[in-house]
């Protein structure tokens, strides 16, 4: 099957099934009503649909069955993507706690990698691997052999558990996550095909990766400013964890995603040390954000989400023309870079309320 051809009909499902999304989220009250419900991270204003992440999983879901044959590990990321997106309707609804979140996140990542989904070896930007597979705890259940690879799967928990964060938090401005999550899974789908090995074809990662963009551009045009429908915790974890999956399926990708992701990494991080800085957790959300910081000196909600399109954009062009150390140091100079411009606008801030 085409990539490209299975591209336009993730596309086309999403962009019809945001449609009931919109009705049944508003009639299960599976909103945000800005007056009711304060929350110090969103920028939105009036009542808003956050149930994003059924159609987008239910998108993907169908997709998948029509252009990928199901293995044990694409049925692996399907039901565990169903069980993340099923969290996030419980949290459009209850409002989780972060922490009980945060749980369902290391349950979930250890589900899909009991599939077979793992990181066996890195690449090593200064040349080579680094394996992760040597040290092997075997076992028998049920009457089959196991085999545990500790350090191998303790990574992959974590990679998961970060990038479904990571990228859940970079959702705040309307627009903004789904344009940059479609191009990023789309760079990482032309990058798969450089290297794959699991049990699952460089082709069926390449598919899997622009059904997964496919989706998040069809839910581009309700979300963009002003937004119809949220991604809601749902959307943006799903979003997180597909991508990780995605720089997991071909084992040397997740260095290029770390270039890919800069900027809501780098974000990621500055957050979690700022709120340890001043005893705060780093699971409870707080204004302060990059495209928190973009809104203060004047920026509007078109031109940030514009700003995280084009700069992973960019980022994917580098990805494909950068290798192994230069990767590296182009992650190191975007971090400092974005920095810099943090400490500029904290500056400004202070000077303009003296």
């Amino acid at each position: 099957m085409s990539p490209v051809i299975s591209f336009l009909t993730a596309i086309f499902i999403s962009y019809i099934l945001v449609f009931p999304t919109i009705i049944i989220a508003k009639k299960l009250k599976l909103v945000t009503d800005s007056k009711k419900r304060t929350h110090p991270a969103h920028t939105h204003k009036g009542i808003i649909p956050r149930a994003g992440g059924f159609s987008l999983y239910l998108t993907i879901l169908l997709t998948t069955i029509i252009f990928l044959p199901i293995n044990k590990i694409v049925f692996g990321i399907l039901l565990s993507s169903a069980l993340l997106v099923i969290i996030g309707l419980l949290d459009d609804y209850f409002d989780l706690s972060p922490y009980w979140r945060f749980i369902g996140n290391i349950v979930i990542s250890i589900i899909v990698i009991g599939f077979g989904l793992g990181i066996p070896y890195v690449s090593n930007p200064f040349g080579g691997v680094i394996h992760l597979d040597q040290w092997k705890i075997s076992f028998f259940l049920f009457g089959y052999k196991h085999t545990l690879l500790p350090f191998a799967d303790l990574l992959a928990i974590f990679w998961l558990s970060w990038t479904t964060n990571m990228i859940n938090w970079s959702k705040g401005v309307d627009g903004q996550l789904p344009g940059f999550v479609a191009i990023a899974a789309l760079f990482l789908g032309l990058l798969s095909q450089r290297f794959t090995a699991h049990d699952i074809s460089a082709q069926m990662v390449m598919i899997f990766a622009f059904i997964v963009s496919g989706a998040y551009f069809g839910f581009l045009p309700f979300n963009y400013y002003p937004q119809k429908i949220m991604p809601g915790y749902g959307g943006g974890a799903l979003a997180g964890f597909l991508l990780g999956i995605l720089s997991i399926l071909s084992f040397g990708k997740i260095g290029t995603s770390f270039l890919i992701l800069s900027i809501p990494m780098i974000d990621a991080l500055y957050m979690i040390l700022k709120r340890v800085k001043r005893g705060a957790s780093p699971f409870k959300a707080s204004w302060g954000h990059f495209h928190h910081k973009l809104l203060e000196i004047g920026w509007g909600k078109r031109r940030i989400a514009f700003f995280y399109w084009f700069i992973t954009f960019i980022l994917g062009i580098a990805s494909l023309l950068l290798k192994g150390i230069e990767k590296m140091i182009a992650f190191i100079t975007i971090a400092l870079i974005l920095l810099l411009f943090i400490l500029i606008i904290d500056k400004m801030k202070k000077t303009n309320n003296i």
